[in-house]
């Protein structure tokens, strides 16, 4: 069977939502076609769980340019020969610039470890603890020129429990992240997610807010 779809994802790490990716297309619960997995570091776990997986890999050191910019036209000129349907950002540690973003525009993906618009950027577990949320969680979203906040798609939560630290709520949200992104994909892939004029579009309707894991899943 063909894959409706085709994909770059790109990691900087471990590659445990990559891994996520793998996992749903080798069950059959995603008609996804990973085509290449390209990170800025040669030393990303998550390329070596990609080779086991027999899937191509890209490396491309972004200290090997003077700026974003060159690094950027870097990443499209590797990709372009692969010329896939979908950009997977899963744990990929650079900002992008617009001459990429545009590239791929309404096609690219991100997941953040919080419940957007909260706590964009970094250190997201330390701020939610330090702030007394009672719920944390993660966010799928179409990727934008504006840092972690394009158009919000998908999010699943958990309690903060009391005896919580930054590594215990990480390891709980990434849990969740391992289910919302595939699913988030999956959506794009059916043709009843869209991306226009700065909005998410589920079956025609305009996203407001994110779907919630659980309201979604009861209705599939």
């Amino acid at each position: 069977m063909t894959a409706s779809k085709s994909a770059a994802i790109l990691i900087s790490g471990g590659g445990t939502n990559l891994q996520a990716f793998i996992d749903s297309v080798g069950c059959d619960d995603l008609d996804l076609d990973i085509s290449v997995v390209l990170s800025n570091r040669g030393d990303a776990g998550g390329l070596e769980r990609a080779r086991k997986a027999g899937i191509l890999t890209e490396h491309v050191d972004h200290r090997e340019y003077p700026d974003r910019v060159a690094f950027d036209l870097a990443l499209i000129n590797t990709l372009a020969p692969y010329n896939v349907d979908i950009v997977i950002l899963a744990g990929f540690m650079r900002i992008l610039t617009p001459a990429f973003i545009d590239q791929f525009a309404g096609r690219i993906f991100n997941i953040h470890p919080s419940l957007l618009p909260q706590y964009p950027g970094l250190d997201t577990h330390q701020r939610a603890l330090a702030a007394g949320e009672k719920w944390h969680g993660s966010t799928v979203h179409f990727a934008t020129e504006q840092l972690d906040g394009g158009p919000r798609i998908l999010q699943g939560r958990v309690p903060v429990l009391a005896d919580d630290s930054p590594a215990s709520l990480a390891a709980r949200v990434l849990q969740v992240e391992h289910r919302i992104y595939p699913l988030a994909i999956s959506l794009f892939i059916a043709g009843r997610l869209q991306y226009e004029d700065g909005h998410a579009f589920l079956d025609g309707d305009k996203l407001d807010e994110p779907l919630q894991l659980d309201a979604l899943t009861r209705t599939f």
